[in-house]
């Protein structure tokens, strides 16, 4: 803040300067900006509206991806999270393991499952590519890095444990291990 004019008095008598804000808080300079990392699969030119995913069927639509009744003439475009699942390359790893795990498998499995249709209504590109188990661990991969964090709280949210997540500096990626 500056002074722009004389002092005036408050309510308590005492001089005031009336101080105009200032255009960017103090210290500005000193920040550097971060490149955003955006995910490479959304692609970087809107398809024709209507299109029509073959794979899952889901709709673009006014911009967006969405599950709603497949249009006449609807252009066919593969959506960003069939293109992931086709080429293998997830965006979000969740690694649950330890001995709670074994004994609390399948609710375990559920309440995976269980996230992934509650976001499904609202972001059909937010899904689950696979679940892998080997040797005590269960790997699950998903399309989207809110997805892997939403499940990771999930998890410990319900059943507590030791939650770690890691936002890859590098690309759009996302590593949640999940222990109890």
């Amino acid at each position: 803040m500056r002074d722009v004019g004389p002092k005036r008095n408050d309510k308590r008598g005492e001089g005031v300067r009336e101080q105009e804000p200032r255009a960017h808080a103090k210290g500005h300079r000193d920040r550097q900006l971060e490149e955003v990392n955006h995910d490479p699969y959304l692609a970087r030119s809107k398809p024709p509206e209507p299109a029509l995913c073959p794979q899952c069927g889901v709709v673009y639509h006014r911009g967006r991806w969405q599950r709603a009744p497949r249009p006449e003439k609807a252009h066919e475009h593969l959506c960003p999270a069939c293109q992931r699942i086709k080429d293998r390359y997830p965006a979000g790893y969740v690694k649950l393991s330890g001995e709670f795990l074994g004994t609390h498998r399948d609710e375990i499995r559920h309440l995976v499952q269980n996230e992934e249709q509650r976001e499904a209504a609202d972001h059909p590109l937010q899904r689950i590519m696979d679940i892998m188990e080997k040797g005590g661990v269960i790997t699950v991969t998903t399309t989207d890095v809110h997805l892997a964090r939403r499940i990771g709280e999930a998890l410990h949210h319900a059943y507590q444990g030791k939650l770690d997540i890691k936002y890859s500096q590098d690309e759009y990626l996302v590593r949640v291990n999940w222990t109890r």
